[in-house]
């Protein structure tokens, strides 16, 4: 189902755009060119400070949290909806947060707009699972994305994922092993585990509700 346009939504963005890079540049979307926009993440944030990811990041509930307690990294989060990308912005902009930048289209353009090697952690939480064989290839742990990750990635560097879809996570695990990550910590059960320092996403907290166990899994490069 489409979704529906919210209102002002021009206006609304126009007010928070100084928190967002629109990625939707036609050349690198439609000519298929080596056309690079590489982001100075210095001149961004008005610092140097450690950099993480989160593609997928929804309204920002997660981001936002992360940026508050960590004021000393900097975070850049992916959203290829307007409609879900402004009231992301709009939350960073209501807490004052000046170390977190959003990034507006999808994920396959990273590459053209983040430095090379400069990401230390990245954040999948709650992907769209593709559950269909033909969708395999737009699930963001698919090889491809997972190939693509390394070059954004500092050498080391984690990604972490989390779902409440077992046959996605075990897809994840296959493909992570398969691609050359190492799996470092595996959760079947996130809450029963009790990771230290989770922060409960809006859909993460609606399976808890429900009662349903949250996958967790982070792998190194």
């Amino acid at each position: 189902m489409r979704m529906r346009r919210k209102k002002h939504l021009n206006e609304r963005l126009a007010d928070c755009e100084n928190l967002f890079t629109d990625m939707q540049v036609e050349s690198v979307r439609f000519d298929h060119t080596d056309e690079v926009h590489t982001l100075n993440l210095s001149a961004i944030f008005g610092n140097n400070n450690p950099v993480e990811l989160e593609i997928g990041c929804g309204k920002g509930g997660f981001i936002c949290q992360l940026a508050a307690q960590n004021p000393d990294k900097n975070f850049l989060a992916v959203e290829k909806y307007a409609n879900v990308l402004v009231t992301a912005c709009e939350a960073a902009q209501e807490r004052g947060l000046t170390n977190v930048h959003f990034l507006w289209g999808d994920a396959e353009y990273l590459p053209r707009f983040i430095p090379a090697g400069c990401v230390e952690r990245l954040y999948l939480n709650f992907s769209t699972p593709y559950p269909k064989k033909r969708q395999a290839t737009h699930r963001l742990t698919h090889p491809h994305f997972l190939e693509m990750y390394k070059g954004l990635l500092a050498q080391g560097a984690s990604l972490v994922q989390k779902t409440d879809g077992r046959e996605f996570f075990q897809y994840s695990l296959e493909s992570l092993s398969g691609s050359g990550y190492t799996l470092t910590a595996v959760s079947l059960d996130l809450h029963t585990d009790g990771i230290e320092g989770n922060i409960v996403t809006e859909y993460e907290q609606k399976f808890i509700d429900q009662g349903l166990p949250i996958y967790r899994v982070e792998a190194k490069i």
